[in-house]
Formats: structure tokens, sequence, C-alpha cells
């Protein structure tokens, strides 16, 4: 996906692979990276897999942050090793510690994500959503500035993230979506952990056919 943006403010993208680990099973996986700022600054939001091509594509830039959408191992992989890297905070939710502490059980997050909190990078807004239910801890970043929503693995192009697996609740993440999510303008670009992106507007005319279907 090509940058995108306003002025000098964009968001970039890049796609990593590996695997994902829990509950006793391993399976590949293609995972987004998403590079919010501008030739100055970035905020990194997941850091999954490798740590060279991520820092490739962070170039010189001062990383605000490396914000975890959540902590399955797929998407915090190489997140303190980042972090080291640009000198920069790894800011997770703590309602995730328990599945980080898999991952990476001598290392821990710099910081807390909280509901409510606002993240600015190159002088744009970032408001941290926790939206729980594919994990105790997931949290989901609106950019109210660029339309645009990273969802983490909460929401995808046809609905709502697994929960199939420890720590993880359906009815939790359709509520999280209904009051956080589908409550965003429609044209809110929305950009997930895996996959192509949607929309909210796309999205919210289905949100009784996944209740009813049940994942």
């Amino acid at each position: 996906m090509a940058p995108s943006g306003s002025g000098g403010v964009r968001v970039e993208h890049l796609t990593t692979s590996g695997t994902f680990s829990l509950d006793g099973g391993t399976w590949d996986v293609d995972n987004n990276v998403w590079l919010l700022g501008d030739d100055d600054e970035v905020l990194v939001v997941d850091a999954p897999h490798a740590l060279a091509p991520i820092a490739e594509a962070v170039g010189t830039r001062r990383v605000v942050a490396v914000v975890c959408t959540h902590a399955h191992d797929d998407h915090v992989t190489v997140a303190p090793d980042l972090g080291e890297r640009f000198a920069a905070p790894v800011l997770l939710h703590p309602g995730d510690m328990g599945l980080w502490s898999m991952a990476h059980p001598t290392r821990a997050p710099s910081g807390a994500l909280a509901d409510g909190e606002v993240i600015t990078v190159a002088g744009v807004d970032v408001h941290v959503l926790h939206t729980p239910g594919h994990s105790p801890g997931s949290v989901c970043l609106h950019v109210p500035e660029l339309g645009v929503v990273f969802t983490g693995d909460t929401l995808f192009a046809g609905g709502p993230g697994a929960t199939g697996r420890s720590y993880s609740d359906f009815p939790t993440i359709i509520t999280s979506i209904k009051e956080r999510l589908l409550a965003l303008p429609p044209e809110t670009e929305v950009r997930t952990g895996h996959g192509d992106g949607t929309t909210i507007g796309d999205e919210a005319p289905h949100l009784q056919e996944w209740v009813d279907r049940g994942h």
C-alpha cells in the first residue's frame, strides 16, 4: 500500500511473515506493520516477526513509540528490540501482560496504554481505544485528523478477530466493536493487523450477521 495522508503526515505500510503460537498450536501468518508520521518522527504500530524491515522503514526518524495493539506473539515479536534500537518506549495495555510474558518473559514493556490516552506524533493526535475481546488488553488507535483507525486484530474486512483461543471472548469483542469502533465516522479507514483494509461504513451493516454466526 502506498503512503497516504495529508500534508507531511502519512501512513506507511509493510508486511512481515512468521508464526503465531498459542494453546499448543503454531500457524504461519503475515502481519501488517503500520507507521504513522512524517519525515522527522514516526509511531510504529505493532512489531511482528523481523526487526530489519521495520528498522529500514523507520530509517533515521525518531520513533515516538512502538505501540502494541495486543500481545499475541506475532504482534510483539521484535517490540523490545525495536524499542532498544530507536530508544523508544514500547507501550502495551496492562490487560495483555499475561500474553506478553509468554512472548517475552524477561523483558517488560516500557509503559502502559490507557483508554482515552492521546499520543501525539508529527502534530496529529492518536486516540487509544481499549477494545477487549480478541485479548483482554487489545486496543485500537484512532487518528481523527486522518480519518484512520488501526484495529490490530479487533476488526477485519468481514468481521471480528478470532475469539476461539485462550484469553479471548466473543461477546466482549462484539461489544467493543459496536460501542467503540462502529461509533466512528463511516468513512473512517480501517487498517488491520492482517490482510486488507476496509471502512467502518462497509462493516457496520454486518454486525448482526456476526452475532448470529457467533464468530
